[in-house]
């Protein structure tokens, strides 16, 4: 007999492949079912100072419930960003281009403030 039977050899792949195959998807992060712990919130000792920059669908901008330009707004945000405990919180209308919400975030940015957020309704 000069040739090598190939059939164990191909049997082991095979079984190799059905290994692989089951194994591939446990080795991915987001496949493993995960419970995360439930924890309480935990208090800041410092005290932030958070003002909310309103934006309505015709993209005008209201600072503490004071209308703004954008020339306005600079000059509020860079007298008042500086302090690291600043933080700027965003209520923008759903009807407004993310552009606009986009120069806001950039002149926000500019005038040193560094701690942004987005204020949300909590829904389905």
């Amino acid at each position: 007999m000069s040739e090598i039977n190939v059939t164990p050899l191909v049997d082991v792949m095979l079984v190799l492949l059905v290994v692989f195959i089951v194994t591939a998807p446990l080795l991915a992060p987001q496949s493993l079912k995960v419970t995360l712990p439930k924890t309480t919130a935990v208090s800041q000792d410092t005290k932030k100072i958070a003002v909310r920059m309103s934006i309505d669908a015709q993209g005008r901008v209201e600072l503490e419930n004071q209308a703004l330009t954008d020339a306005q707004l600079t000059d509020v945000l860079k007298q008042r960003g500086v302090d690291p405990q600043f933080q700027l919180q965003i209520e923008a209308d759903t009807k407004v281009p993310y552009g606009r919400v986009a120069e806001l975030m950039a002149i926000a940015q500019r005038s040193g403030v560094s701690k942004l957020s987005f204020v949300t309704i909590a829904g389905k």
